[in-house]
């Protein structure tokens, strides 16, 4: 499979980690660009470029370790703060924008009501997206 660009999707879980450490192996081999966005979701009561402090006080944070989680590993990546009213389609249309090889996506084991959860946008990247899409899950502790 050769790959010249990785969208990373990171949401500031513990998983993160492993995604973009994965994203930076598997982009050395063929020498691919990495593009790491976080998205955040903005209510519907606001305006879509209205500025939620904490959130991109915490977006901006995660972005940074992202960073230097690759700088670790000795790779340059790009990264990217996204705002939209759900994070699915923004990471899709991101996707398709940059015309990325593959998605790779990261996520906690939880549960939601006594049954393992996917939340929302994880199934609609996995039916929407254009291309690969790489799920990454951390092992139930």
């Amino acid at each position: 499979m050769r790959l010249n660009r990785i969208l990373v999707a990171v949401s500031g879980t513990s998983a993160d980690e492993e995604a973009v450490k994965l994203a930076c192996n598997l982009a050395k081999k063929s020498k691919a660009e990495v593009y790491i966005v976080y998205v955040i979701e903005v209510k519907r009561s606001l305006p879509l470029d209205a500025v939620i402090e904490p959130e991109v006080e915490k977006a901006e944070k995660v972005l940074t370790q992202a960073e230097d989680i690759a700088a670790d590993r000795d790779y340059e990546v790009e990264t990217d703060l996204i705002q939209a009213r759900e994070a699915g389609p923004a990471i899709v249309d991101e996707a398709m924008e940059r015309d990325v090889d593959l998605i790779l996506m990261s996520i906690t084991y939880k549960k939601r009501f006594g049954v393992f959860s996917l939340g929302r946008a994880i199934p609609h990247v996995l039916e929407e997206a254009p291309c690969r899409v790489l799920l990454l899950r951390e092992p139930i502790h």
